[in-house]
């Protein structure tokens, strides 16, 4: 296969040895292991064109993929062929800080891109836990989000515009360079989230908004998990909105005690709480309100960072909770479910009484203020996972059953394509299917991902 492209890439832009194949045939879904039989690093647009027009004539699957963080299995090379990894395309192109923009190739780590912004004052907001080393690519194809999400979005609210390969090996400029305009269809709605089914963006045209000037953190402390998810719908509801809410359940607090911070005896459940914005003075009477409204739900403590040092302090207990908890089991599989904010008490409520009647731990964390939380199942042995995805089908069916959806962040990718059908009716998946057959009618582009398998 490898000829195929020498005459596209040169022997530094592509990988044929079993050693080297392996790290890209997995990612951090633990979905399973798929060998590709090529890795190629394309450089531009144009060699991901003719890399596409390839694939497509001889019918051979390629799969995109970025830093391979994904917790979906979304690029996963199910079908083995090429994996087009875009970690070389690594260019922060421009800032303007006139125009409030940055323009990147997916390549570009999310942490690098942050660091680079607000060096000059300004701010890109979606703030996925993997910033540390997911791309921009990444994040486009599944439209991460991340705790901030709460007060300004995801990922779609930040793309203005992307130069987009098609399957067909079409190079196309989508969306504008403008904060507004309508012209045509929402090319760039339709593309962000895709998955890397509909193509992949080589470059990407980011607002950006005003580094807020000042930043005010909290971790407040709760005996019951359920105490600290109703002050979650009690501050939404009296009109205050951080741009993080956090939520730790008891599972949650135990994987992190220790680790940086201690917990006090009796701990069940915390919050961990932001609020940004101009006048200092504010955002203190915005936490005040925040502790009163804790208080009034059985908050034992509450922690405030009073520099910088401090407040990374609090905010490491959340970034390290995913790999803690691995502490507790062997195994886990998480996912990323989403209820109406008002629902997320229940939802929390009937996952512990499910973890208990079948004898598996259930941790809940996440953005309890925007109803997107992790929920992951642990366990201790490959053999207990029918009777894991037993429960993984139950929390399905309660998210979609109280008005949810299954993914928040995620994507659908590998890992959830067989539940689609819960929560979208078969003409709404058949029109996705003709969406994607108008554009890719060989399904050579990440196949297998988003729908069941065919």
């Amino acid at each position: 296969m490898k000829t195929l492209f020498e005459k596209i890439f040169s022997p530094e832009q592509m990988l044929s040895s079993a050693e080297h194949l392996e790290p890209y045939g997995k990612d951090e879904s633990d979905t399973g292991f798929f060998a590709p039989e090529l890795v190629i690093f394309p450089a531009n647009a144009q060699q991901v064109s003719d890399a596409f027009k390839i694939c497509r004539s001889r019918r051979i699957a390629l799969t995109p993929c970025g830093a391979r963080s994904g917790k979906s299995g979304g690029s996963l090379p199910l079908k083995g062929g090429v994996v087009m990894s875009f970690e070389r395309m690594n260019a922060i192109k421009a800032v303007s800080v006139e125009d409030m923009t940055a323009v990147v190739q997916p390549g570009v780590i999310l942490k690098h891109l942050m660091d680079a912004v607000e060096q000059k004052g300004l701010f890109y907001p979606p703030d996925p836990n993997s910033l540390e080393y997911c791309t921009l690519g990444g994040n486009i194809a599944e439209n991460a989000g991340g705790p901030r999400a709460l007060k300004y979005g995801v990922t779609k609210e930040y793309v203005l515009g992307m130069e987009w390969v098609t399957p067909s090996g079409d190079i196309l400029q989508v969306g504008k360079k403008t904060v507004k305009g309508v012209a045509g269809y929402d090319l760039v709605g339709l593309f962000v989230g895709s998955e890397g089914t509909l193509g992949v963006a080589t470059e990407i045209t980011l607002q950006l908004i005003p580094l807020p000037k000042y930043v005010k953190t909290a971790l407040l402390v709760f005996p019951k998990v359920m105490d600290a998810a109703r002050t979650v719908s009690a501050t939404l509801a009296n009109g205050l909105l951080p741009r993080t809410l956090e939520l730790f359940d008891e599972l949650s607090v135990k994987a992190v005690d220790g680790k940086g911070i201690s917990f006090p005896p009796g701990t069940g459940a915390a919050l961990l709480v932001e609020f940004d914005g101009t006048h200092e003075e504010g955002l203190m009477e915005e936490l005040a309100s925040m502790d009163g409204f804790a208080s009034a739900h059985g908050c034992t403590e509450s922690w405030f960072a009073h520099d910088e040092s401090q407040r990374q302090k609090l905010w490491a207990t959340r970034r390290t909770l995913s790999t803690a908890l691995r502490a507790l089991r062997r195994y886990k599989v998480s996912e990323d479910i989403v209820v109406p904010r008002s629902q997320v008490p229940e939802i929390i409520e009937r996952l512990k009484g499910l973890g208990e009647k079948m004898n598996f731990p259930v941790a809940t964390y996440g953005h309890a203020g925007d109803g997107n939380l992790h929920a992951n199942i642990l366990f201790d042995s490959p053999d207990d996972r029918p009777r894991v995805n037993q429960m993984v089908d139950q929390m399905f069916r309660w998210t979609v059953e109280l008005g949810g959806t299954l993914t928040g962040e995620h994507g659908v990718g590998y890992a959830k394509r067989d539940y689609l059908s819960l929560e979208q009716s078969q003409p709404l998946i058949d029109l996705q299917h003709q969406l994607k057959k108008l554009l890719d009618p060989e399904g050579f582009l990440n196949p297998g991902k988003i729908f069941p398998d065919s």
